[in-house]
């Protein structure tokens, strides 16, 4: 498991900042949503822990590591928004795109290969081992991309809006399928989303950010228990929950627009 600690992450881009003194740790284990305003710069801080990007100020570590040493170590995750699947490889070649790259004999990338059909299998592509990304639907391309994720055993997952580009159906289809992989592997995640139903129901927090600079206005606790039942939208401490989210997100945007 990887914790994550920010401390006055500041990244401008010339003179248009994008994020303003950012603090924030996440432990071991937790699912943390990120959620606020288009343009806040929610994907601008995935970035940077992830280490896609370099801040303009402050700093972020890993379980004491910089982002880049975490990213080499192969102990950093990233689900994109979009699947960016190579066409040309099959659904099976495509899983084990990031072990088959810089592959070392000692590394313990053959033993995550010898799971990965069953990690395939978990998310129901079993019988789509040897498909074609244009063969699949969009839900099955980012479930592709969920496992190539998945299958790395990295302990710090960080995702962009995988889930964005689906329809409600596939969309709450893989929240459930999401809750059920992670629960129980121990990876620390960090949950970039515009959804606040998403965000409660597979989050431990919320971290509810301004309109752009982004600053943290709200960091909302969700003592849900777990695993999550596929049918959490009902549970009135749940739909509370959100209604807080939404406070907080509404008064994010009007204390300065949305970007």
């Amino acid at each position: 498991m990887s914790s994550v600690e920010v401390r006055g992450l500041v990244r401008s881009y010339g003179k248009r900042p994008a994020l303003a003194a950012i603090d924030l740790d996440i432990g071991p284990g937790e699912f943390v949503s990120l959620i606020g305003p288009s343009g806040c710069g929610k994907s601008t801080l995935l970035r940077l822990v992830a280490g896609l990007d370099t801040p303009t100020a402050g700093s972020v570590h890993l379980s004491g590591r910089s982002p880049v040493e975490a990213r080499a170590a192969k102990q950093v995750a990233v689900v994109p928004q979009h699947p960016g699947l190579l066409p040309w490889r099959t659904v099976r070649e495509n899983a084990r795109l990031l072990l088959d790259l810089g592959r070392r004999r000692d590394d313990g990338s053959e033993q995550r290969a010898d799971a990965l059909d069953g990690l395939l299998t978990e998310v129901g592509l079993s019988d789509w081992l040897d498909a074609l990304p244009h063969q699949l639907s969009g839900g099955m391309q980012q479930r592709v991309s969920l496992v190539r994720a998945l299958v790395l055993g990295a302990p710090l997952l960080v995702m962009d809006e995988p889930f964005a580009a689906l329809d409600e159906i596939s969309r709450a289809a893989m929240r459930v399928l999401l809750n059920r992989l992670v629960e129980g592997r121990g990876a620390t995640v960090l949950f970039v989303t515009h959804s606040v139903a998403e965000a409660v129901a597979l989050g431990d927090r919320v971290i509810v950010m301004s309109a752009r600079p982004g600053s943290i206005v709200a960091d909302v606790a969700v003592p849900l228990p777990r695993p999550r039942p596929d049918d959490i939208d009902d549970d009135a401490a749940f739909i509370a929950l959100c209604t807080t989210v939404r406070r907080h997100l509404r008064a994010a945007t009007s204390d300065g627009g949305a970007a």
